[in-house]
């Protein structure tokens, strides 16, 4: 039986879209090891929940695939709705994952100031922030396309300035 104990270590992550983040917190998972560190994804909770209210598929909603693509407006809709009850709403919903129990967090998906707030607020010595950014043709190539009302808003915007302790380019 797993003992929740606080964190020693919480790497908050945020980039825009096909910057990179998932596969620098994978590569950082498997070199620290999967029995210290373990991945909390933010949008896991939401699509959990989003799939459960709208009967949807939510494998298909937590891979990279066009099925998530088709709903990732509404989604983003939906959460920003959630997020006005209660900013950390799903910060909280993460953060009492049976993988929590581990050492040290890699919060994959950070996308609001009210995110890195909470981490920062909640866990102030263990918190650090990590900005992934990767060009925009790299991003293309990985399978980018600009969306209107995805990529302007404050899901993909919000955490573009003064948010990275540390900075990677991939």
């Amino acid at each position: 039986m797993n003992v929740k104990t606080e964190p020693v270590l919480i790497l908050v992550f945020s980039g825009k879209r096909k910057s990179g983040k998932d596969y620098i917190t994978d590569l950082l998972q498997e070199r620290v090891g999967r029995d210290n560190c373990a991945i909390l994804r933010l949008s896991g909770p939401l699509k959990s929940q989003y799939a459960k209210e709208h009967g949807l598929d939510l494998d298909k909603l937590l891979d990279a695939s066009e099925y998530k693509e088709q709903y990732r407006a509404a989604m983003i809709r939906w959460g920003e709705e959630r997020r006005k009850q209660e900013p950390d709403y799903f910060c909280k919903l993460v953060t009492r994952d049976e993988k929590a129990s581990k050492p040290i967090w890699i919060i994959s998906d950070a996308r609001r100031k009210t995110d890195v707030e909470y981490f920062k607020t909640t866990y102030p010595t263990a918190t650090v922030t990590c900005r992934v950014e990767a060009e925009l043709q790299v991003r293309e190539q990985r399978g980018f396309l600009f969306k209107k009302g995805i990529d302007d808003a404050e899901s993909e915007c919000g955490l573009d300035e003064g948010v990275g302790d540390r900075k990677s380019v991939v």
